[in-house]
């Protein structure tokens, strides 16, 4: 019930009414895909199949018990003819039949095989939890990916907004101008199309926010309403250690783990398959009623018989034609293929982790750069709007500074996210995403 409880303590969030809040934060995002994720539904249902399989009802070790019932009936013309010479003619002799019966059935000892199957289906369970796991983090990896999509793109709106606001200004300040004859026309045509401009440029980029949302809300499960907002604030973990998560991923990734399960059910497999070299031993047991109505040509006009009757029986497949040896072999072969596969993805991750881990620093020094970039670009452009005020810059090397504002903006934006994106996949790796408090 491992994946269960996981679900149980991230589903328990406190969650308010999302309609009556403006801002969706991340960790009622998951909490909402949690309940209403059509993946995470299926997977959760795939487990409760293999909660079911691993039952003593599917076990083999229960005895079956078998109930019938028969009745005929016969109008035959009968000729007898008796020592003493006589004969007797009987034209449409009725007799008639009635059984019913109880047949138990049960397997003593079948080479063992059902109990390595039975642990087998036990450890399809656990794969099955695996499973759901695993398609718990890709969900909720995706769910970052979107929501911070939409974050990304929500906050690139809010600069492009106020880059027109900015254009707005400059074109009010230039019919001035120019109505006083300080400035040209050719000032107030280049604010217009900046403008118009800045405009397309928005309203692209509002296109593109519903698209995220509704992107969001096919992760989600869900249908909530367009102008909800989401959280732009992020926090990184810094205080994360290479050697402690490279230890966890070792120990804790999920593929990781399916991989060992696998391995254990073909072992079982192997032993299973095994059981054909021995006997099997069955104990049948019946509980019966016959009743016979004769016609008068016998000698018995009426006969009714109850009891019980029991038997062992052993069965043994001295040489199946090979069959046995072949399903062992091939058994055998699979799981050595099991074992190299996990030899591979030791590999595999090994060289993932060394590139998440690269690519999680690496992403977090461009981010620092980018927050610096944004102080002295906004410093620039600062002093460059004082110089526009005063007329001692042109409208062109205003706008310079202005598309370099929101150019470093927008680079800031892309920055922080990828980074955030890059620690959670290097916590996916290491199997440390459902433990971490959103």
């Amino acid at each position: 019930m491992h994946i269960k409880y996981k679900l149980f303590i991230l589903v328990s969030f406190i969650m308010a009414s999302v309609s009556a809040q403006k801002t969706l934060p991340v960790s009622e995002a998951i909490s909402i895909a949690l309940e209403n994720n059509y993946g995470i539904k299926i997977a959760a249902n795939n487990t409760e199949i293999a909660e079911n399989n691993k039952s003593v009802l599917n076990s083999g070790y229960l005895p079956t018990l078998t109930g019938n019932a028969g009745a005929n009936y016969n109008l035959d013309n009968t000729e007898a003819e008796f020592s003493d010479g006589r004969i007797t003619t009987l034209n449409g002799a009725e007799s008639s039949g009635y059984n019913a019966s109880l047949n138990l059935n049960y397997t003593l000892f079948d080479g063992l095989g059902r109990h390595y199957d039975y642990k087998q289906l036990k450890e399809q369970y656990q794969l099955s939890e695996l499973e759901a796991r695993e398609t718990i983090e890709n969900t909720i990896s995706q769910l970052f990916t979107v929501y911070y999509n939409v974050s990304q793109v929500s906050e690139n709106v809010s600069a492009l907004e106020q880059t027109l606001d900015i254009s707005n200004d400059r074109i009010v300040r230039a019919k001035y101008q120019f109505d006083y004859g300080q400035g040209t026309m050719l000032d107030v045509l280049n604010a217009q199309v900046d403008i118009n401009n800045d405009s397309i440029n928005l309203m692209n980029s509002k296109q593109n926010l519903l698209n995220t949302k509704r992107d969001l809300n096919v992760v989600l499960g869900t249908e909530l309403p367009l102008d909800i907002k989401v959280d732009t604030l992020v926090t990184f973990m810094l205080d994360i250690d290479k050697a402690d998560l490279y230890a966890k991923m070792r120990a804790n990734n999920v593929s990781l783990l399916q991989i060992d399960k696998n391995i254990t059910i073909n072992e079982f497999t192997v032993k299973a398959n095994r059981s054909g070299y021995l006997p099997t031993v069955g104990l049948t047991g019946s509980y019966g009623w016959n009743k016979n109505n004769n016609n008068a040509a016998a000698f018995v006009s009426q006969s009714t018989n109850t009891g019980l009757s029991g038997g062992l029986n052993l069965s043994w497949d001295l040489f199946d034609g090979g069959r046995t040896i072949t399903t062992v072999r091939n058994a055998k072969i699979n799981l050595e293929n099991q074992a190299l596969q996990k030899e591979s993805l030791y590999i595999s991750l090994d060289r993932d982790f060394e590139n998440a881990w690269g690519d999680y620093q690496n992403k977090l020094k461009i981010y620092r750069i980018q927050e610096n970039n944004i102080i002295t670009s906004q410093n620039n452009f600062d002093r460059t709007k004082e110089k526009f005020k005063l007329g001692q810059i042109t409208s062109i090397e205003f706008r310079q500074a202005q598309l370099n504002l929101l150019t470093a903006e927008f680079s800031r934006n892309n920055a922080k996210y990828e980074a955030k994106l890059a620690e959670l996949y290097l916590l996916q790796l290491s199997g440390e995403l459902l433990n971490i408090a959103f």
